[in-house]
């Protein structure tokens, strides 16, 4: 005779008693909570591994220009006119490099910004699924291209070719313009890419209401998503500022090596980035004072992409839109 089951044991729920939990159900519940701790632990130390790399840059900096600045006035450093650390009347007035910065820089933007958004707006609003799908990564391949490549590109065609021949500007062997408007193009599938993320972001019930009131495509894209979609656009631009300030070979190789106030961007002339380039590898002395020049425009074009970067999380959090 078979032993008679009670009611838990043969699966009936007893009114005003739990289930009993499936066999393994712990076991997995356990496994979980490990799991998660593990990812979660694994996240922070990503996270304190950013502040950590951050704080080493910023040290690996401070500590010579310290020193640099010990010698040398700040005062004097931000606003003399004369560049010159490396001459027998040696003098540390950064200005022509932080104003050959600049040029290239609003360059760069005056080319990257319009023709950016443009293949944004087309990308997002206009182009078919499958002209996107093929557009898109041809563009981001553009960002894959070394920079050198880019410099060789302003030195050997822009400058000689497009600036001299076609435009007959005049230009030397090496101009801001010319490293200007190459930078903007390396910059283009930045703006584009992360623009066109923001505006693909933005709901379709807003294409669709504005649609049925009457707009057309352009209005649309003009009135609707770009307002919408503001702040990634404004994030995508500081980036591209960024990478601006940032960039090295393209400016070294074509913007030249004279460190002059820069006042005409058919000029020569030397930026921060293509001063330490060239200056690192020279034949200073570590510990010196030329040597530590290096760092001290280092931490001037740390300062300034910090400032930049700031802005730029103001300028979201105002302009950003949650739907």
């Amino acid at each position: 005779m078979s032993a008679i089951q009670s009611p838990s044991q043969a699966g009936v729920v007893t009114p005003g008693r739990p289930a009993a939990a499936p066999p393994g159900t712990e076991i997995a519940r356990s496994s979980s909570r490990y799991g998660d701790r593990i990812v979660r632990l694994l996240l922070r130390a990503a996270a304190w591994l950013s502040i950590v790399i951050t704080v080493g840059i910023v040290v690996s900096l401070l500590v010579p220009a310290v020193a640099f600045f010990r010698e040398v006035p700040v005062l004097d450093f931000l606003t003399g006119t004369r560049w010159a650390p490396q001459f027998a009347e040696a003098s540390f007035g950064v200005l022509p490099l932080v104003t050959a910065t600049a040029w290239t820089t609003l360059i760069a933007l005056a080319v990257a910004v319009p023709f950016g958004l443009g293949a944004a707006i087309f990308l997002a609003e206009y182009a078919h699924a499958r002209t996107r799908r093929i557009l898109k990564p041809v563009l981001e391949l553009l960002a894959g291209i070394p920079t050198v490549v880019f410099g060789f590109f302003a030195l050997s065609f822009v400058a000689p070719v497009v600036l001299n021949g076609w435009l007959d500007l005049g230009v030397g062997t090496f101009s801001i313009l010319a490293a200007g408007l190459v930078m903007g193009v390396m910059i283009i599938p930045t703006v584009a890419s992360l623009s066109e993320d923001a505006m693909s972001a933005v709901p379709q019930a807003l294409r669709q209401g504005s649609a049925a009131l009457g707009a057309n495509r352009m209005q649309t894209s003009l009135r609707v998503v770009f307002p919408a979609a503001i702040s990634g656009i404004v994030a995508a631009i500081v980036l591209g500022i960024s990478r601006a300030i940032g960039e090295t070979m393209i400016v070294a190789i074509a913007a030249g090596a004279r460190a002059q106030i820069v006042s005409d961007p058919t000029m020569e002339g030397a930026t921060m980035t293509g001063f330490i380039a060239r200056m690192a590898l020279g034949d200073s002395r570590v510990g010196s004072l030329q040597y530590d020049t290096l760092f001290a425009v280092g931490l001037l074009l740390f300062v300034l992409t910090m400032i930049v970067n700031l802005i730029s999380i103001q300028l979201v959090r105002r302009f950003r839109q949650e739907y």
